[in-house]
């Protein structure tokens, strides 16, 4: 891959009435931004000019056609939809919220024409005029595809997975079991070694119930189901460790001795991933093969049409994505290129011996009588 190329990145403009734009104006007010990439907003002139205007904000933006049009240094502006939508900063609204999808919708549409290479989407809360799954759950339901998304919180050496998302409190253990955890770590690890570049990631596996004193956990989970998933990720060759009580292993500073974690349900992922970071960090889904990365920004709503908007995080987002996009290049590199056979296929199988790499022999015993361990113990 050339490493000068500038990669296209497809950005939703999330609710109308959320930060979306101030974050997307702000990041590229930087002009190095636009010597890192290509920008495709996928949004509306209108909307945009109006958040432009009230923030007071200098932004130039060149409105396309198509994702095909876009061009390199510039911030190009592709508009979803033609309608008039009212704009009432910092208000929640089914309007707002549903006109963010659309840009999401059209995105999904293009990345499968192949017309950009990652997407970053800004915000859109969920609030009681607006319910929906959350981005990450909806970009993994509308991309016609059997693959499975996983939730990832990064920030500052963190990296928490999401065993569950979205599910009441009550559901959360109904919802875990021994698959599970195994298929979720399991992702977890190939997503270190590919979109993180850790050839062998550590990987800590909490446990569902709090620890009680001296008398064990509140809760048989961990001995039947959580347990058994960590023996045999390890006897699939995968470094997994625990089950961890959340409180403990957070406040001990244990979360440092891992490349990955795994938590069971969204809060007690996300509770001390925020107390922990020293700003808001990246939600990024993994397991797919479309790259999408979000600033992890609570309340968005709430800081709406005042111009304090943090766009940090939202630049962050953008670097990770372009990250990951060069690492699973660079990763994947090997594969398309493989080492010619050393000899030509025929009917006559007898020359394939002459190629034949002669098997090693087998460990002798040593001579105290007692058997040579070559197993790895972790």
């Amino acid at each position: 891959m050339n490493e000068n190329k500038r990669i296209r990145i497809a950005i939703t403009h999330g609710d109308t009435n959320s930060i979306g734009y101030e974050l997307i104006f702000k990041t590229f007010a930087e002009p190095e931004m636009l010597e890192l990439c290509t920008p495709i907003i996928y949004g509306s002139p209108k909307v945009a000019t109006y958040h432009r205007n009230a923030l007071n904000i200098e932004a130039n933006f060149t409105i396309i056609k198509d994702a095909s049009e876009a061009q390199n240094g510039r911030l190009n502006l592709l508009p979803v939809f033609d309608d008039e939508i009212k704009v009432e900063l910092g208000v929640p609204s089914e309007e707002a919220g549903v006109a963010g999808l659309r840009a999401v919708d059209k995105a999904l549409e293009d990345y499968r024409k192949g017309l950009f290479d990652v997407l970053v989407t800004a915000p859109i809360d969920n609030n009681e005029h607006f319910h929906f799954s959350g981005q990450s759950r909806y970009i993994e339901d509308h991309l016609d595809t059997e693959e499975q998304g996983l939730s990832v919180l990064i920030n500052d050496g963190l990296r928490i997975a999401l065993a569950t998302r979205n599910l009441p409190l009550r559901q959360v253990a109904e919802s875990i079991s021994k698959a599970s955890i195994v298929n979720n770590v399991s992702a977890l690890f190939k997503t270190l070694r590919r979109d993180f570049r850790l050839s062998c990631p550590r990987i800590a596996v909490l446990g569902l119930n709090p620890k009680a004193g001296d008398n064990g956990l509140l809760g048989s989970e961990e001995q039947e189901i959580i347990l058994p998933a960590i023996d045999e990720l390890v006897e699939n060759g995968i470094q997994a460790f625990g089950p961890y009580p959340a409180d403990t292993f957070f406040g001990c500073n244990d979360a440092e001795q891992f490349d990955g974690i795994l938590a069971m349900y969204y809060e007690q992922g996300l509770a001390p991933f925020r107390t922990l970071s020293s700003c808001h960090g990246i939600m990024y889904t993994a397991g797919l093969s479309l790259i999408r990365t979000a600033a992890e920004i609570p309340n968005s709503l709430a800081l709406a049409g005042k111009g304090i908007a943090d766009e940090l995080p939202f630049r962050h987002a953008i670097y990770l994505a372009i990250d990951i996009f060069r690492n699973r290049a660079e990763y994947d590199a090997p594969m398309g290129n493989p080492l010619p056979k050393l000899y030509k296929e025929r009917r006559d199988e007898s020359d394939k011996v002459r190629f034949a790499i002669p098997r090693k022999r087998e460990d002798r015993t040593p001579n105290n009588g007692e058997s040579r361990n070559t197993k790895e113990t972790h």
